[in-house]
């Protein structure tokens, strides 16, 4: 924060200079979390056409999305503690710089001259650096008010929104009409633009205050959507892209609009089991699930779900978090997701192999039932809990 102020020109209001500054920083955050996450949802929605294309079953690409997540499961606070010791400027440009080294590797993969499935495998090793959105995350908290955390950090929610619907319309939409190859380029390209941008107009440092973390929890059916959409569903990328922004259009509405209202007139603990109680209903509903249209209907409440808890398990970890472990709680909570991504995969592709689609809604009702059960029986701690 220091560091941001510091940057202002001599003779001029400093209090009006010093928010014009922050305001442009917070915007370029903003965008270059939309920039990274439209990258990533660019090569979501090849992947799984690629690596049908180079022979693997579904077994062997939930193994190549297992190695991804567990490489970002273990790099998430490594990751989180180096952007700590040295700044948010050399926490995005690592993370920029590792995504143009995956998007590089995957794009070779693609060649037909080269050896395709070592370098899909081999593309997967600079994911354990690729953390942006943590970075974003660690950045806004650092250059928001505490009274203007919240909005600050819902906003960043709608960034994933753009990125979910720009990446999978633009991977869809390139693939069909330019090949395969084309969508990666475009985010090995645009992943360099994030690295310069970074290293030239991101400031050294953004410390000096409080933290607050915000971490997506993808169920299992999320983790293997891109296989079903192309096998259960039988959509082509560009469909597959088109369903997934209308995800992120859901994502966008009720992370900006609905989570926010609720959460001012309900307590975090109604919250919680609202959400859990959503996933139960929608894995029940999933389980019954025969085409396209189904999903489209079961996927409002399947995206409530997932933004009542990113904001429930925000507000809980707001108390366990300093200002000088900004990084490393966001690089611990970076490793949710990729923790899904380790055993979903591989979990998830030898259960479509053997019981198809429904195995997904059966899990995912059980699972959340489970956790129903124990919300009743141990209830969110008093301070935390407004009322029921």
């Amino acid at each position: 924060m220091r560091e941001v102020r510091a940057s202002r020109g001599q003779g001029r209001s400093p209090s009006r200079t010093g928010t014009l500054d922050l305001s442009r920083v917070m915007l370029l955050v903003y965008v270059l979390a939309a920039l990274e996450l439209a990258c990533l949802f660019m090569q979501f929605s090849v992947m799984p056409y690629l690596s049908r294309r180079l022979g693997l079953d579904s077994v062997a690409f939930g193994y190549q999305q297992t190695i991804f997540g567990v490489l970002q499961l273990l790099g998430g606070p490594v990751f989180g503690r180096f952007a700590d010791q040295r700044g948010a400027r050399a926490a995005f440009t690592l993370s920029f710089l590792a995504s143009s080294a995956l998007y590089l590797l995957l794009a070779a993969a693609c060649s037909p001259a080269l050896p395709g499935v070592p370098l899909l495998f081999a593309s997967r090793l600079p994911g354990a650096l690729m953390h942006t959105l943590p970075a974003a995350q660690m950045a806004i908290t650092d250059l928001s008010a505490p009274e203007e955390r919240p909005a600050a950090l819902g906003r960043l929610g709608l960034c994933f929104g753009v990125g979910v619907i720009f990446g999978s319309l633009l991977g869809g939409t390139l693939s069909s009409t330019c090949g395969i190859q084309c969508p990666v380029i475009v985010a090995f390209v645009v992943s360099l633009l994030g690295a310069v941008l970074s290293l030239t107009c991101i400031p050294t440092s953004t410390k000096g205050a409080s933290a607050r973390a915000q971490a997506a929890l993808p169920g299992l059916f999320m983790v293997m959507f891109s296989l079903i959409s192309m096998d259960f569903f039988q959509l082509e990328a560009a469909q597959a892209g088109y369903l997934m922004s209308f995800f992120g259009v859901l994502q966008m509405v009720f992370q900006g609009l609905v989570i926010g209202w609720l959460s001012s007139r309900f307590s975090e603990g109604a919250l919680l089991r609202a959400s859990v109680l959503a996933f139960s209903v929608v894995g029940l509903a999933m389980a019954l699930m025969a085409n396209v249209f189904h999903l489209c209907l079961l996927m409002p409440g399947l995206v409530f779900s997932l933004c009542a808890l990113n904001v429930v398990t925000d507000s809980m970890l707001t108390n366990a978090v300093s200002a000088s472990d900004t990084g490393t709680m966001l690089g611990l909570c970076a490793s949710v997701q990729p923790l899904t991504r380790t055993l979903g995969p591989t979990l998830g592709g030898l259960l479509y192999h053997r019981f198809g689609v429904p195995v997904f809604g059966h899990v995912q009702l059980a699972v959340n039932f489970l956790v129903l059960l124990v919300l009743w029986r141990q209830p969110v701690p008093p301070k935390m809990d407004k009322a029921w």
